[in-house]
């Protein structure tokens, strides 16, 4: 890595929640910003990411994605784009990828990059195309899997897209640390304490979480569950604990900061999505702090949850190989043992806050400086 360029580098994102996606973007603004780069977020004022980035200093201006205002708010954002003399403009979600997108070719702005970090199905790939090509010069993935449904889907050469996945800060996120107190948690202290932590959204997997622990439940394994996050699926989970008869037996935390200490105080962390998911953070966090992971085999998660070396796989949506691979987890001491310590060691090699950083500065490099 050569000496560190200062960029301008200007961030969009439509979404109002907080997940992966924002969580990436606030990372790479971070990130950037602490090498010396001018960076700014363009987000709605009501979005947490916006909240956050005002409350750390971070530049942010309003961003207005209403179709009745779509040419309007585009010719000003070119108007905006070309004052602040900007050299990078990544855009993260559909609304201000086409919006943001058509501002920087109008600002003619150096390189846009349009990023995904869920893998999804396009129901017009004609059109949807457009802000994978036409109103960007690169592509940026969060998974190989993302990566090659984009190539195949739009038809992209190979050098329009990369797959860089988000990196982990492995100084907070590490084996050595506080772990969080949860003995609110009901049931024995000996019993090992089994959680997710995730948004509650419909593809997350919850239900069939929670159907894994009714089987080991039945099967005499004895376990705690806890749920951390919040989101729109919060009532129908509630409601699926109680059709479960395990009210007794699963805990949700609601949303908290605290991850890294919440990991250390889990004995398996579980990532039983069901489909669209990139790499999971989660999954990448949980395998930094040495805490044991089982996956499923949606998405990207078998790329860093990799069977019989980091951690544990079962199929989607079958909450018998679930619960085998808890259980498994949870009685094969040894095997787990090992598969932590090749978890947390390719956090290290591959997927680094720094290692993602340097990732993202080269594609700019390589676009903007021809190295």
């Amino acid at each position: 890595m050569g000496k560190s360029v200062q960029w301008r580098i200007v961030h969009s994102e439509a979404s109002l929640g907080w997940g992966g996606q924002e969580h990436r973007v606030l990372a790479e603004l971070r990130g950037f910003r602490s090498r010396g780069s001018w960076v700014a977020l363009l987000a709605p004022p009501l979005s947490e990411i916006y909240k956050r980035c005002v409350a750390e200093g971070i530049a942010v201006r309003p961003l207005d994605t209403r179709k009745s205002r779509y040419l309007l708010n585009a010719w000003r954002l070119r108007t905006w784009l070309r004052a602040n003399d900007v050299q990078i403009v990544n855009t993260h979600s559909s609304r201000d990828g086409y919006l943001v997108g058509a501002a920087a070719r109008l600002a003619r702005t150096p390189l846009c990059i349009r990023s995904r970090h869920i893998d999804v199905s396009y129901r017009n790939p004609r059109i949807s195309r457009l802000a994978f090509s036409s109103l960007a010069d690169h592509v940026m993935t969060t998974s190989g899997r993302i990566t090659t449904h984009l190539k195949d889907t739009f038809r992209l050469p190979h050098d329009r897209i990369s797959t860089v996945s988000t990196g982990v800060d492995t100084e907070r996120f590490s084996p050595d640390g506080v772990a969080a107190d949860l003995s609110i948690v009901p049931g024995s202290d000996d019993a090992p304490l089994v959680g997710m932590a995730s948004v509650l959204r419909s593809w997350k997997g919850h239900a069939d979480y929670l159907r894994a622990a009714r089987i080991l439940k039945d099967r005499g394994v004895l376990a705690r569950y806890v749920i951390v996050g919040d989101g729109p699926q919060r009532a129908n989970i509630i409601e699926t604990i109680s059709e479960l008869d395990l009210r007794e037996d699963v805990t949700m935390l609601g949303h908290r900061e605290d991850v890294d200490e919440l990991l250390r105080s889990l004995d398996v962390l579980v990532v039983p999505s069901t489909g669209h998911e990139g790499i999971p953070q989660i999954g990448l966090q949980a395998l930094a702090c040495g805490t044991a992971v089982v996956g499923t085999d949606a998405g990207g998660i078998p790329e860093i949850i990799q069977e019989g070396r980091t951690g544990r796989i079962a199929p989607t949506k079958d909450p018998r190989g679930l619960a085998a691979a808890i259980e498994a987890t949870l009685t094969e001491p040894e095997k787990t043992q090992a598969y932590v310590k090749a978890g947390r060691e390719l956090v290290l090699q591959g997927h680094s806050l720094a290692h993602m950083l340097d990732r993202v500065d080269q594609l700019y490099r390589r676009h903007l400086h021809g190295d």
